[in-house]
């Protein structure tokens, strides 16, 4: 049997984009259902970067303080090493801002933190394993979704539906929808090795790309491993698995000396998730009544690791503009194209930027049998900070609207919230 219910705005993704969205539209008193397709949150190997610009929206929040007493790891700098020279491409603390650091904390406890904030509020709903199929439209116009659940089909009826449910967005297909696609010249192996106590201090814990050999490796530290990518030319990681775990160990010490210690846990190709890299973006990120968010409307390739954070600049400009619209009951078309007239640009800028480091950095770094040299141009002394900047912020910081902010008055709408029973 079916039931159907009522709200303002139905959010389809509890991902990064999704919940924030979900959180701000509560907290400025919109009637907002965010469903999930699965039981929980955890996905392994998820981003876990938040950078300075999720930092400090959660400032804004009031939150800041409470997620980084989560236990997290704090990348200064990212750096690039070949077999003969060293270069730090981006130091996080020059830049002016309290949080001069990428914070390396598992996106589950991220997600949790801000879904069980979210649900204080008693107008905003989480239902998950809600698997939803279908997009409800009436006269050309979406006016909600049908989602499958243990307990037979649902169907929300909302004013609005935000797609933020991934880079193999279902809603994107069902509206009939094709991402304008790029090719990136590589996919990633990532897997994870044991933290020893004698690797560096997690305040000022390093990152960036280890490359020799035709080979490289993306090496991240968080609070109790590391994470590691060992990227690959696109469409090879059949071949590589052919050759047997035994030669990938020995290209990662050979490409670390300082795993050559515990590569050895690597013991099988369970533990490894391969990502086939891809780069995309809609032409159009909306229709009436549905608008696409963050992977949704455009997949990033892992370079930078602004994938997470561009979701969220997307939930806080959609935020700014539908919070009044929403609880006015009057979202327009108009409405849903300046959300993406202001993050469109800013996600073609990244993925060009992108773009650049995959052709003149990856791309040399995999020629096998070919030296790696370090390009000039990440020595010129004016773009020492450009990729700090561009990783951290984007081209631009994300603010909440003056209006959004007059909505929260300090301390009320948190003290309201807390009052309530968390469901």
């Amino acid at each position: 049997m079916q039931d159907t219910s009522q709200t303002s705005c139905c959010v389809v993704g509890a991902g990064p984009g999704g919940v924030v969205l979900s959180l701000l539209l509560a907290r400025a008193g919109v009637s907002v259902t965010l469903l999930e397709a699965h039981q929980d949150l955890d996905r392994d190997f998820r981003g876990d970067t938040l950078h300075p610009s999720t930092l400090e929206l959660m400032e804004e929040l009031g939150l800041s303080d409470e997620l980084l007493q989560i236990p997290h790891s704090k990348i200064r700098q990212l750096g690039l090493q070949t077999e003969t020279d060293s270069l730090t491409v981006a130091d996080f603390g020059k830049l002016k801002t309290p949080f001069p650091y990428i914070a390396m904390m598992p996106q589950v406890l991220f997600l949790e933190f801000l879904t069980e904030r979210m649900k204080r509020y008693p107008h905003s709903r989480l239902v998950m394993g809600a698997n939803v199929h279908e997009l409800i439209e009436e006269d050309g116009v979406y006016r909600g979704v049908r989602h499958k659940s243990e307990d037979g089909v649902h169907e929300v009826r909302s004013e609005l539906v935000v797609a933020a449910d991934g880079r193999f967005s279902r809603l994107r297909k069902a509206a009939g929808l094709e991402p304008l696609m790029t090719s990136p010249p590589m996919d990633v192996l990532w897997f994870r090795l044991p933290r020893h106590a004698a690797d560096h201090h997690e305040a000022d814990a390093p990152g960036g790309l280890r490359i020799r050999g035709g080979h490289l490796l993306i090496a991240l530290e968080r609070k109790d491993d590391w994470q590691l990518g060992y990227v690959v030319l696109k469409g090879s990681y059949h071949e590589i698995r052919e050759q047997g775990i035994g030669r990938l160990q020995q290209s990662i010490a050979e490409l670390a000396p300082e795993f050559a210690d515990r590569v050895a846990c690597l013991e099988d190709w369970k533990q490894i998730a391969p990502l086939s890299v891809e780069s995309s973006r809609l032409k159009q990120w909306h229709l009436p009544g549905l608008l696409f968010i963050g992977d949704a409307a455009h997949a990033m390739s892992p370079v930078g690791g602004v994938g997470i954070n561009y979701a969220i600049q997307d939930a806080v400009a959609a935020a700014n503009i539908l919070a009044d619209r929403l609880k006015a009951g009057g979202v327009t078309d108009k409405d849903l194209a300046a959300i993406q007239k202001q993050r469109y640009f800013p996600t073609r800028v990244i993925q060009a930027f992108q773009t650049i480091v995959q052709n003149r950095i990856i791309r040399q770094a995999l020629k096998p049998n070919v030296r790696f040299k370090i390009p000039f141009f990440l020595r010129l002394p004016w773009l020492r900070t450009l990729p700090a900047r561009l990783i951290a912020f984007g081209i631009r910081r994300s603010r909440l609207s003056a209006s959004l902010k007059a909505s929260l008055p300090p301390g009320s709408a948190d003290d309201r919230a807390k009052q309530q029973p968390t469901t």
